[in-house]
């Protein structure tokens, strides 16, 4: 027999946990970028989707300004603080708390002095590329903003997750994760533009004709607050002022003749990274999904040669599944490890999960994990599941 389903799980935990029952039960998904890596803090397009793995908030509003946040997988050990002490939040809860504060900071969580109690849940993989932690402050922010009878745009709370990522958690991450988990629509990506945040969607059609996506995590870890990350960012800002334009997406191709090694290596990336964007959303507006994955490939490569961010088990993974059907691959996130995602007819997924397998274990990489993944909906709030009986 089947346990509870996610939500009805989330308020049983809340009740037993708080002694009453929330207010309300939120979800926002990870998500995965199909192209447009790097592009982001370049003020460029990002062409990311919602995947169908969420985190899940149960929330309620408390008569004090005590704050709580429980993991549902240890809900006897909660983190407990007050509204003037969430900027100070370190560790996982930091995503929870951080979030809160930019909400108070926004004008948007209510009273000065209204507490929380919160239960977070989810199935996104942490670590794995996939946005767990943005999935985490897209729900909060929705529970919090929503219960406090704020009606902000999805964009403000955008930029609310952003600057708990930045500020509080100390990650110098750009909106596209947050946009992403806020604003993706079934069965779409979003065609983001991160200098005005304007948006659209674009539908990609892939199961129509038989495609699928695959995430696999190389368990290779990187974290995004160390330096070659940093070190990227800031060959982009100077290859922009060497240039005398407001960010790389202004530069044109012609203009990189003026600039020389890794600058130039650098700066070409995100130029033609950008590129890439336009021709994806030209050919899934074509109905000509399958012929994205050249595209995908040629981000990899230059990720891998122009902007090195790659790794070796990320190359492996990209060849791999390469040679066993898949019609595209590249890196997604920031690089230096994580996941590759796979564009793949769905009759060859299984096959592909194997040989990276048997890659990984010949060159003595950790075991990958793989999964498919499916284009979801954005942050809800949900229903139907906070009462007894």
């Amino acid at each position: 027999m089947s346990g509870p389903d996610p939500l009805t799980a989330i308020a049983t935990t809340f009740r037993e946990a708080v002694g009453r029952d929330p207010e309300g039960l939120f979800s926002a998904p990870g998500r995965v970028n199909l192209i447009g890596e790097h592009t982001d803090h370049n003020e460029g397009h990002v062409l990311p989707f919602a995947i169908d793995r969420r985190c899940r908030v149960a929330a309620a509003r408390r008569g004090d300004d005590v704050v709580t946040v429980r993991s549902a997988q240890a809900p006897d050990e909660p983190v407990t603080t007050t509204l003037d002490a969430l900027a100070t939040a370190r560790g996982w809860s930091a995503y929870a708390l951080g979030t809160l504060w930019a909400l108070r900071e926004a004008g948007l969580a209510g009273p000065h002095d209204q507490g929380w109690d919160l239960v977070v849940a989810g199935d996104v993989p942490l670590g794995a590329g996939l946005s767990s932690s943005a999935a985490l402050e897209c729900a909060v922010a929705l529970a919090v903003a929503e219960l406090s009878g704020a009606d902000p745009d999805r964009h403000a709370l955008a930029r609310v997750g952003r600057r708990a990522e930045n500020d509080v958690v100390g990650a110098p991450v750009g909106i596209m994760d947050q946009a992403a988990s806020l604003l993706c629509r079934q069965g779409a990506a979003l065609l983001l533009d991160c200098r005005t945040l304007q948006s659209e969607d674009v539908a990609l059609g892939l199961d129509e004709i038989g495609l699928e996506t695959l995430v696999v995590d190389t368990r290779v870890r990187h974290d995004l607050a160390d330096g070659g990350y940093a070190d990227r960012r800031a060959a982009c800002v100077a290859a922009s002022t060497a240039l005398g334009v407001p960010a790389l997406r202004d530069a044109t191709p012609e203009m990189l003749g003026r600039l020389e090694g890794t600058l130039r290596r650098r700066a070409r990336h995100v130029v033609t990274e950008e590129a890439r964007v336009h021709r994806v959303v030209e050919l899934l507006r074509a109905g000509r999904a399958a012929d994205v994955g050249g595209e995908l490939t040629a981000s990899h490569a230059s990720l891998r040669d122009d902007f090195e961010v790659s790794a070796p088990a990320l190359d492996a993974v990209v060849e791999t599944a390469l040679e066993h059907g898949a019609l595209g691959a590249r890196l997604v996130g920031g690089g230096f490890g994580g996941s590759v995602l796979v564009l793949t007819p769905a009759a060859a997924g299984e096959q592909i999960i194997e040989a990276v397998a048997r890659r990984a274990a010949d060159d003595g990489h950790p075991e990958p994990v793989a999964r498919a993944v499916h284009p979801a909906g954005g942050a809800r709030r949900e229903t139907g599941h906070l009462r007894h009986g």
